[in-house]
């Protein structure tokens, strides 16, 4: 059997809805109890049925926004690594990586169980060699201490977990701060 190429208005629908889900959660602060997705729809500019065509539940929904924010993580690191040094790169990586982690919040809850685990395994080691590559070109260049890899960092970084929602934008920028200068090379 073929697969059958989408139509670009059909892909130009499901895209829509991607991004007006992410810019809902947004607002939100990655509470996704609260997400409509009939907003979503509406905000997208398209029906009800053109999402549930798209994303069959709201975990599906979710689940891609997921997949993008690591793809967008992920394809961040070589332009950080080509316009800043090391460290500047891996701070500004983890910046973008704590918004994420805000929005992660209400994503993470929302989807079950079985299909987190599908979500992380298959995405894990994308972080994971995205933040290798950061840590292995500031050791290079001896602006990151030797003897840390991906996991020590990714073990600091579950601190993040602990700070309270309304606590997060004064928090998680300095738990990242105090990671990074952990990581400075003495």
């Amino acid at each position: 059997m073929v697969a059958r190429a989408r139509r670009s208005d059909a892909v130009l629908n499901r895209e829509r809805i991607v991004t007006a889900a992410r810019a809902a959660l947004a607002e939100l602060n990655g509470a996704d109890e609260d997400l409509a997705l009939h907003l979503v729809a509406k905000s997208a500019g398209v029906g009800q049925g053109t999402l549930y065509r798209n994303f069959p539940t709201r975990e599906h929904l979710l689940a891609e926004v997921y997949r993008q924010e690591i793809d967008e993580l992920v394809s961040a690191v070589p332009a950080l690594l080509a316009t800043e040094t090391p460290l500047d790169a891996l701070t500004r990586w983890l910046d973008r990586l704590i918004e994420y982690a805000r929005v992660k919040r209400g994503v993470m809850a929302a989807i079950e169980a079985s299909a987190w685990q599908d979500l992380y395994a298959d995405n894990h080691s994308k972080l994971d060699n995205a933040l290798t590559a950061l840590l292995t070109k500031g050791q290079a260049e001896g602006e990151i201490r030797e003897g840390v890899d991906a996991a020590d960092v990714i073990l600091l970084l579950g601190a993040l977990s602990r700070v309270p929602r309304t606590e997060w934008e004064t928090r998680a920028p300095t738990v990242v701060t105090i990671i990074v200068d952990g990581l400075r090379r003495r």
